[in-house]
């Protein structure tokens, strides 16, 4: 069984997209819908644009979901049996599984940006890696360290990343470290994503995400909130609200499709970095980068 997945914030790169552009008719009536809808010229960024330019939280999110989407839209045999997206890239994966349509998604994505960034500059926070540490090991000391930190990313068996305020991540950091972790490692983030710290981000994104019809995918949607198989709109919905404050479940969620029969995963968009993610779930599993001419 082939499922598809759709990476997150940190997959971009400047030029992403442009070979799609210039190549397929749909890609290209596609990018230029999105120019119009966000009222900027948003390909511009992408293909021309330096990483610094690609950094920005409200570039970021639109430009990964624009070319997993675009890219999804154009593969000749797109029949998943199973989705999932990782972070950001769950918009990604309702709109490819027809749970939402393009121009809903891209709304939803860049409202979802706009609010994450203001909630990042109204109270600086960060994120930090943590290496080869079992996830309840990090989980108990983050629990113990005074201020806001969090477990947000369960990525693989052994990489979890923390969130929260910047001091907060600073000592946990320092106690993981005594604890034995491999590496401890600050990242060039804006701010605690997935962690309390976004809770205005939610709120209103909550608003958006109610007023967007949903309708039931083409194929179960695995989200990062309940990493089990969704199907229902109205659950769809309530998840991908939850999704900003909660913990993005990763290794679960890849688990869980591989014990409904995934064989192989497939990644949709930018980067790799998802291939290497479900390697290091499971050895048996294929992996391999989604391209138009397959």
């Amino acid at each position: 069984m082939k499922a598809y997945v759709f990476p997150g914030q940190g997959a971009q790169f400047s030029g992403m997209g442009k070979e799609l552009y210039d190549s397929s008719s749909i890609a290209k009536e596609l990018f230029e819908q999105a120019n119009s809808i966000l009222g900027f010229e948003i390909t511009k960024i992408m293909f021309e644009g330096s990483i610094e330019d690609l950094k920005q939280t409200k570039v970021t999110q639109p430009a990964v979901f624009l070319h997993s989407v675009i890219l999804a839209k154009c593969l000749p045999s797109f029949n998943p049996s199973m989705v999932a997206g990782h972070s950001l890239g769950e918009i990604s994966a309702l709109v490819a599984s027809e749970a939402l349509d393009f121009e809903s998604g891209l709304k939803l994505v860049y409202k979802r940006a706009l609010a994450m960034q203001a909630a990042c500059e109204a109270n600086p926070s960060t994120m930090a890696a943590i290496l080869g540490l079992e996830d309840g090991v990090v989980e108990k000391i983050c629990s113990e360290v005074e201020g806001i930190v969090v477990a947000a990313n369960y990525n693989c068996p052994g990489q979890l990343v923390i969130s929260g305020e910047i001091s907060a991540v600073e000592q946990a950091c320092e106690k993981l470290k005594e604890a034995g972790a491999k590496r401890a490692l600050m990242l060039p983030v804006g701010g605690a994503f997935h962690s309390p710290l976004m809770k205005p981000a939610e709120e209103e994104l909550a608003k958006a995400i109610e007023e967007t019809e949903f309708k039931t995918p083409i194929c179960p949607v695995y989200q990062n909130v309940t990493t089990t198989a969704i199907t229902d709109p109205s659950e769809i919905k309530k998840n991908l609200i939850a999704q900003l404050t909660a913990p993005v479940k990763w290794t679960q969620s890849i688990q869980q499709m591989i014990a409904d029969g995934a064989t192989e995963f497939i990644e949709v968009g930018p980067g790799n970095t998802l291939q290497g993610l479900v390697k290091k779930v499971s050895r048996e599993v294929a992996t391999s980068a989604a391209t138009i001419d397959a």
